[in-house]
């Protein structure tokens, strides 16, 4: 027994939670056990909401500057965790990852302009592209069968082909939880570079690394990455904060730097607010002893989900483990479902709300992404509900 409570369930169904608010919404049913939306049901790191609490104790929210501890302890958390030197000079807060995301977009390109992204991968990745005018080239990861990989030469021919002005790198993959390895970053840093094509590395899972495997930070593996490369992050999928809003931002290359952080500042766009910077501070300072505990207990429920659904379903639900996050990638094909009857399966059937793995692009049709990080008798319940729905299907 560690030092942490992972195991209470908290009602989370009256605190404007989008994983219950809204499954109307996405599932059209309001009667399913959430497992679906990428934040955990873990109460957070108590040190965490004392320094939110202490701030709030003295009853005037005005507005404040960013303290001058917000950037070092970010970049002394990146160098101690991940071996990444950074300056704090190279660093900007962001409001979310998706929307820095876009302003690196609307900053970078215009219209018409092309971006490489990697489905089955992040749904927000072509929506954010498409939106802001841009066209989305998709270069598919290759399945193979335990396993995933980048198809680096099939990126290398629509760089050459297309001449895309950005790629959005997702590093660890989300939703497969695929470290890449130094070897495959520093080839698409080389073939990037070469077309002087922007990397945009979300590395929001970063943090969440499992058994022992380390996190490689994009802009770590070579010159032609830290010439490339923009790279976002966050407390808030490693802490369990995504409502305080504290993502940040980190650029080498100083001329890039320089014009996307001085457009970031004059549409104030990098003004963070005070319970952003204050519960980062307090995560980075305090958080890494909760979250060695929190890892060991997301990688207890991933190996438990992956035994047992490979029991109860004969195979039939294959599980491909992550190396990263609490985030699971189903591969439902051998139910034998179209499209329309796995996702029927799931929510009338089970009464479950994971995500439809379709939503991460065609290559996801007959996969689903189920979220582990909740309390183990919940993990339970969802496999029992499975199992049950198997059974009926089956005749039994």
């Amino acid at each position: 027994m560690g030092k942490y409570d992972f195991n209470t369930i908290i009602d989370r169904s009256h605190s404007d939670a989008i994983k219950y608010r809204e499954l109307n919404k996405w599932f059209d049913s309001d009667d399913l056990l959430p497992m679906w939306i990428a934040d955990m049901d873990f109460s957070v790191c108590p040190e965490i909401t004392e320094a939110l609490q202490e701030r709030l104790r003295h009853r005037i929210y005005g507005y404040a500057s960013t303290p001058c501890e917000f950037f070092p302890t970010i970049a002394e958390w990146l160098r101690r965790r991940h071996g990444l030197d950074t300056k704090p000079e190279e660093l900007t807060y962001i409001p979310g990852i998706v929307k820095g995301i876009g302003f690196v977009i609307n900053r970078f390109c215009k219209a018409g302009d092309k971006v490489v992204i990697q489905p089955p991968v992040y749904h927000p990745f072509k929506r954010v592209v498409e939106g802001n005018g841009c066209v989305v080239l998709n270069n598919p990861l290759r399945r193979l069968d335990d396993r995933y990989e980048m198809d680096v030469e099939g990126l290398e021919e629509i760089v050459k082909r297309e001449h895309p002005r950005m790629m959005i790198l997702c590093n660890p993959h989300n939703p497969i939880g695929i470290q890449w390895s130094r070897e495959t970053l520093a080839r698409v840093a080389d073939i990037c570079a070469a077309e002087n094509v922007i990397v945009v590395s979300d590395e929001i899972h970063g943090d969440l690394m499992l058994g022992g495997k380390p996190h490689i930070p994009y802009l770590s593996v070579s010159e032609n990455a830290r010439r490339t490369g923009i790279m976002l992050g966050a407390p808030s999928k490693t802490f369990n904060v995504p409502g305080l809003v504290s993502s940040w931002c980190v650029i080498k290359d100083e001329a890039m730097r320089r014009e996307f952080y001085d457009w970031m500042e004059v549409n104030e766009f990098s003004c963070p607010t005070c319970f952003a910077t204050i519960g980062a501070i307090a995560a980075y300072h305090h958080g890494e002893e909760w979250l060695a505990e929190a890892l060991e207990y997301i990688q207890a429920n991933i190996d438990y989900v992956s035994e047992r659904l490979s029991s109860i379903s004969g195979g039939r639900i294959k599980v491909y483990r992550p190396q990263a996050s609490f985030l699971i990638w189903l591969d439902c094909r051998g139910l034998g479902f179209d499209h329309e009857g796995l996702n029927h399966f799931f929510v009338k059937e089970a009464k479950l709300a994971l995500n439809d793995g379709a939503m991460f692009g065609e290559e996801g049709v007959g996969f689903m992404r189920m979220n582990v990080a909740t309390p183990r008798s919940v993990i339970d319940e969802s496999l029992s509900r499975i199992e049950a729905a198997l059974k009926k299907i089956d005749g039994q």
